[in-house]
């Protein structure tokens, strides 16, 4: 699966995403994100053969691809890892929590002690938590869990910005749509960036 034709393929006229669809699965305890139509999950064309029902995110577009039959995808806006933090790769969904609790990294503490050693032992899940109401685990048969997530985020203003810690970060109400599609072992590919 290439990237360029992945992305070549998009087309510019989408379809915004069906509100009774995003209903089917009803979030409890989030606010009303009120979020511009263009920030909207929307189902796009997409060239080339895929998979249908992988994960795709492509950096430089902020964008997070859950892929469809017939050559089509859900679109979702991400933000991402900030420069140096984001890893490309081909993973799987090696676990899913709903509310997750959050304990920093390692590497967390030692970047920014100050934002983050007031958590070594970890915050409960909540919409304060940083991985808001749900959580996608990102594993490999080397590693097992990479501790890169696909979370949520009460925080619109990080969405099509590179302000995490490697994460790929969804609003929570999007992000419950999103978990409640995606399946135990499914593949999420992070392409590199190339800007």
């Amino acid at each position: 699966m290439r990237r360029r034709e992945f992305i070549t393929g998009l087309a510019a006229a989408a379809t915004v995403f069906s509100a009774r669809n995003a209903a089917a699965h009803p979030v409890k305890q989030l606010p009303d994100y009120d979020l511009p139509e263009e920030m909207l999950p929307r189902v796009v064309p997409i060239a080339g053969n895929f998979v249908p029902y992988e994960i795709h995110v492509n950096p430089d577009e902020f964008a997070l691809y859950w892929t469809l039959p017939g050559n089509r995808a859900l679109r979702y806006v991400v933000g991402i890892g900030r420069p140096g933090l984001y890893e490309a790769g081909e993973f799987h969904v090696g676990a899913k929590k709903e509310w997750p609790s959050w304990t920093p990294t390692l590497g967390m503490l030692r970047r920014e002690p100050e934002l983050y050693s007031k958590w070594t032992d970890g915050m409960p899940g909540g919409l304060n938590n940083p991985l808001g109401a749900r959580a996608l685990y990102l594993f490999t048969p080397e590693r097992g869990d990479t501790f890169l997530r696909i979370h949520g985020t009460n925080d619109p203003s990080t969405l099509r910005r590179r302000v995490s810690n490697g994460c790929a970060r969804l609003i929570n109400d999007q992000m419950v749509n999103l978990y409640n599609r995606v399946p135990m072992g499914t593949r999420i590919v992070l392409y590199p960036s190339l800007v």
